[in-house]
């Protein structure tokens, strides 16, 4: 149950981030959207995109949002909270 929410969560957070809606979320989104949630440094969101972006194919997929989310499910708690 706990999961589920948790999952509901992070495909709220991996829609809001995915601002064109094609089903990944590019690193101009991601910097987008660390911007708005108050980090804003390139290197932080290089930083970001290569610790959740495991395929390496310059995306991050609802399942590497999802894995990360569930490896460090502090940190997104609290940007689950700010949307």
């Amino acid at each position: 149950m706990a999961d589920d929410h948790a999952k509901a969560g992070c495909e709220r957070v991996f829609k809001r981030f995915d601002y064109n809606g094609d089903g990944k979320i590019s690193l101009t989104e991601l910097a987008d959207a660390l911007k708005a949630l108050g980090s804003s440094s390139p290197e932080e969101v290089r930083q970001r995109m290569e610790e959740i972006d495991k395929d390496r194919d310059g995306f991050i997929s609802l399942e590497e949002l999802f894995d990360f989310q569930h490896a460090n499910p502090d940190l997104m708690k609290e940007v689950v909270k700010q949307l």
